[in-house]
């Protein structure tokens, strides 16, 4: 197919008009723009406030004028229009943003109206917007039909008529003095509102205006959703006192306009004002700004033309509806497409270029047919992606398909003369691109592979496993894509079973490593159990067709558990294919019994079950046919319970995401599995796929709330009255441990609050002493059953916290439960304690929003923890004193409670950490260096891992982000 051109022809603008391409932090449109102006004969000016300069672009197109202006903010636009108009040196010039489109006829039109008018300053034509999707761009009309000609003799006249049916300025054909004078007259701090509205106001008070009745700019679609979030209609009509004076006092300024100069000051001010109001009117009335879809156009084929779909209302009125405009649509949805840029546009393209990734991928009985089928796949994705165009050109060279291949040559052409930059540059800085790296990384090496096989031979008791293979729709080639991955992989001592509800290709038996099981899909369970019973596998795994196997999972599961002879359960990691095609790491932690049952379709999927204990513990049940992998590993707990339970921080398959939505079967087994462990527990669901249980314990404990304190009053009695007004738990006491006060406020409050038979009471250490040994001293005094270790500068959010405290505390498996802690304005500052070799201990989730889900659902949902902070801390007073409190030596100034968290752990008691107990406060872990070095020698294992995180995120923060792609270390594993 040709290259279609931008317009008919290429007008010569050079010496006459300076195009400034305006652009900040966003190099991929700026790059996309230049490419598309290449054509336009005139000075091309970028300027770019970006915070990391982009100078490779003045390489790529010389003859872009690039300047480079970090010291404008992004909010300072006013003082980069001034610079950029400071270097014009043509008579005429026009604003143009880094994602917009500005028609090169339009352009030479309203610059020639402009030079054949001397007496009009500026001119444009209609806009029509676009939104740039993965295959398609929809187009919206935005502009209304308006009076075209503003050739008033008075500026009032103008500026009022125009306000009244206002179309934007900024990226007209304008005279280049016109715009040094208004510029002039606004501040380089100015709002992005007042800078629009000013603009408007000046140019059409200083001159006559024309809107050509022709297409001019194809335009973004973030006018009516600006990204800079600027509110023109607020600005011009909110009625508060602070905003009325602000709009009186830039009428003001505007009214010096010169064309003005014939009126009294009075009769100017409120001239400006009219034009005020009629903006604000025509604004709210939608009079000439509007948003409505008319094309949606899709592009999909290499060797046709986009597909167009129209609307059933065509504003025939408009400019648009003729052939040489959609030819130019054509040229510009190539670049858009070619050159992807915008955010909803590349989130899209992510699952897309995943996709063709994927399927890019050889595999090792491939021959020239599968692997031209697959990249045809790849070209049904998109077919803007160079690479895949460039390896079909050269698979169909190979078997003589001599027109294809040269139509497709001409498209890679296309392609590569606008395609500088790969697009896989830009994947590989997406999630789903640095996931592939991050997996790809994992794979051993051919020397390792075979050092691997050879081990594993060399053992006299490899494991063997069997997997468990659902083909529950009868799908060939998806059961074509996990053989293909097991071949692929690095692991042999396997045996499949793949249950299909179609015929099977062969007659197979158990004893064959590749056996076929007819079944349906309402009796199929029975079947897997038969097979489990029969199975001479050491382990086995439950998979569907199309899981992919990785090439290291097996064979690095097989190598920890010939060290792990007593383990009964295995879960690993997974990758997740979400619905778009793209990935997602599910990096689960170790086994984790209280996320377990807050998320199950997240945690209870592919595990790796001893045949031994899967069969002893009843195998599958038909009963929980939609929750069957949770309900066996309820009941595992119940028959062995929590002993041997382990978790491999290695994902062994990528596989569909399950979505999160409600499961009858999970709430019903779950219900099942508290009945049988003796609670009358209620499970609700507050967001779907997750679970909260209420425990219902009958016990109703006194509580001793421990309040340090030290010359914070202010702080200590906002604690106590948000105790006071969010307690509604009447069975506590609160203890006042000061530590030494000498302030006379504080004394005084002190001496007057000593209540020994009431719920406060104040206890008093005459000489400083640590913090640890304070809480220590405290819980001797203590009353209650339980102790709460509550910071005095925290304050409670919700009634219900020591009820919510107590759900989990009185579970006889519990020893610590921990609160969420957030600021005052809802953030995030607290959510666990991570454990770091690297970075120490670190606030889990720190920064995220209180509304937000966090990672594997993990900000809003119950879950065990190796350590929570005693800014809130509930533990029982037993246990406390069973494990010797606060360590007051090693521990004195801080991570006191990091250890108290880990001995109770290693009592073998859970650390519990709830969302739904809320705490206001900074949240911040001191850690001082010999103190943290102190803890990490004493517990080296737990921060070597943290079986309440995963040691492939990253190991500096607490974010749960993807860590560093690096190979696995197999030397250990074969030693």
């Amino acid at each position: 197919m040709p290259n279609l051109p931008v317009s008919e022809h290429s007008p010569a603008l050079h010496g006459r008009l300076t195009l400034v391409l305006l652009t900040h932090n966003r190099p991929a449109f700026v790059r996309r723009a230049l490419q598309y102006y290449a054509t336009l004969d005139c000075q091309v000016l970028v300027v770019d406030s970006s915070t990391t300069s982009n100078a490779e672009i003045a390489g790529q197109f010389p003859d872009a004028d690039y300047h480079y202006v970090p010291q404008f903010s992004y909010r300072a636009l006013a003082a980069k229009l001034k610079y950029a108009v400071q270097q014009v040196e043509t008579p005429f010039m026009v604003f143009a943003a880094d994602d917009d489109f500005a028609l090169h006829d339009g352009l030479a039109s309203a610059l020639t109206f402009l030079e054949q008018h001397p007496d009009y300053g500026l001119c444009h034509g209609y806009s029509l917007m676009y939104q740039a999707q993965a295959d398609a761009v929809s187009y919206y009309r935005r502009d209304r039909k308006v009076q075209e000609d503003y050739a008033y003799d008075s500026g009032r006249a103008r500026a009022l008529a125009y306000m009244g049916q206002y179309l934007p300025t900024l990226y007209a054909v304008t005279r280049t003095g016109l715009i040094r004078d208004w510029l002039a007259q606004v501040a380089d701090d100015i709002s992005f509102e007042w800078l629009e509205i000013s603009q408007v106001f000046w140019l059409l008070a200083s001159a006559k205006a024309r809107v050509l009745p022709i297409p001019y700019v194809v335009r973004e679609l973030n006018y009516l959703q600006s990204e800079h979030g600027s509110d023109v209609l607020g600005v011009l009509r909110r009625p508060d006192q602070t905003s009325v004076a602000a709009r009186e006092a830039f009428a003001e300024r505007l009214a010096n306009v010169p064309s003005f100069a014939e009126h009294d000051p009075a009769q100017r001010h409120g001239a400006v004002l009219d034009c005020f109001d009629a903006m604000s009117e025509c604004l709210s009335s939608g009079r000439s700004l509007g948003l409505e879809l008319i094309v949606e156009s899709r592009w999909k084929d290499a060797f046709k033309p986009p597909q167009r779909l129209f609307e059933p209302t065509q504003y025939v009125e408009m400019p648009f509806y003729n052939q040489a405009f959609f030819d130019q649509l054509t040229a510009i949805e190539f670049l858009i497409h070619a050159k992807p840029a915008g955010r909803l546009q590349l989130s899209q393209l992510e699952g897309v270029w995943t996709r063709q990734e994927m399927l890019l991928k050889g595999h090792a009985n491939d021959v020239a047919e599968t692997v031209i089928e697959r990249l045809w796949k790849a070209m049904d994705c998109s077919v803007f992606n160079r690479r895949v165009v460039e390896q079909l050109v050269l698979r169909l060279s190979e078997v003589d398909e001599t027109e294809a291949c040269e139509l497709l040559q001409a498209w890679a052409a296309r392609l590569h003369s606008v395609d500088i930059r790969d697009n896989l540059e830009t994947f590989a800085t997406m999630p789903s691109g640095r996931l592939m790296s991050w997996l790809e990384a994992r794979s051993p090496a051919p020397a390792q592979g075979q050092a691997i096989t050879q081990y594993l031979q060399s053992q006299a008791a490899t494991p063997q496993i069997g997997i468990l293979l659902l083909d529950l729709d009868n799908d060939m080639e998806k059961l074509q894509v996990t053989l293909d991955s097991l071949v692929e992989g690095h692991y042999t001592a396997f045996k499949i079973t793949v249950f299909t509800t179609g015929e099977p290709p062969v007659a197979t038996t158990v004893l064959n490593t590749l056996h076929f099981v007819k079944v349906t899909k309402a009796l199929y369970i029975d079947k897997l159990n038969q097979i489990a019973r029969q199975s001479s596998c050491d382990w086995l795994i439950l998979a569907e067709v199309g899981d992919q196997f990785t090439a290291a999972g097996l064979a690095r599961a097989a190598l920890e558990l010939l060290k792990a002879p007593d383990c009964r359960a295995v879960a690993a990691d997974e990758i997740h294919r979400q619905h778009d095609g793209s990935l997602k790491a599910v990096f689960r932690p170790g086994f984790n019994l209280d996320l377990l049952q807050s998320v199950p379709a997240l945690m209870a999927r592919h595990w790796l079950i001893r045949r031994d204990v899967l069969v002893g513990a009843g195998g599958y049940s038909a009963n929980f046919s939609q929750a069957l992998e949770f309900d066996l590993l309820l009941r595992i707990i119940e028959t062995g319970g929590m002993g041997w339970l382990a978790h491999l921080d290695e994902p062994l398959l990528i596989c569909s995401a399950v979505p999160l939505e409600e499961n009858v079967h999970e709430r019903q087994t779950l219900i099942r599995h508290l009945t049988t462990r003796g609670y009358q527990a209620a499970v609700t669901s507050e967001s779907p796929g997750t679970y909260r249980i209420d425990y219902r314990h009958s016990a109703r404990p006194l509580v001793s709330v421990i309040l340090p304190c030290q010359d914070n009053l202010a702080q200590l009695q906002a604690t106590l009255e948000s105790l006071r007004l969010r307690t509604r738990y009447n069975r506590y006491e609160v203890l006042v441990v000061d530590n030494a006060s000498q302030g006379p406020d504080m004394l005084h409050w002190l001496d007057h609050n000593t209540q020994p038979a009431g719920r406060v009471r104040v206890l008093k250490s005459e000489q400083p002493i640590s913090l640890a040994a304070l809480y220590n001293a405290a819980s001797q005094q203590a009353q209650g059953e339980f102790l709460v270790l509550l910071d005095s500068d925290a304050e409670v959010v919700n009634p219900n916290w020591i009820e919510s405290l107590l759900n989990h505390a009185l579970r006889p498996e519990v020893g610590v439960v921990g609160a969420k802690l957030i600021d005052a304005s809802g953030q995030v500052t607290q959510a666990g304690l991570i454990l770091s070799q690297r970075a120490g201990v670190l606030p889990a989730f720190s920064g995220a929003a209180n509304g937000d889900h966090g990672y594997l659902q993990r900000l809003i949902v119950d879950q065990n923890y190796s350590a929570v902070s005693a800014t809130c801390l509930m533990i029982g007073k037993a246990l406390f004193e069973s494990v010797g409190g606060l360590e007051d030596n090693l521990f004195a100034s801080a991570l006191s409670d990091v250890d108290l968290c880990l001995k109770v752990s290693q009592a073998g008691q859970l650390i519990v950490w709830t969302p739904y107990v809320q705490v206001v406060h900074p949240g911040s872990v001191a850690q001082p260096a010999q103190t943290l070095f102190s803890l990490q020698r004493k517990w080296p294992g737990n921060f070597a891992h943290d079986l309440a995180y995963n040691q492939n995120l990253s190991q500096l923060g607490g974010s749960f982000a993807l860590g560093d792609a690096a190979a696995i270390d197999w030397a250990p594993l074969l030693g």
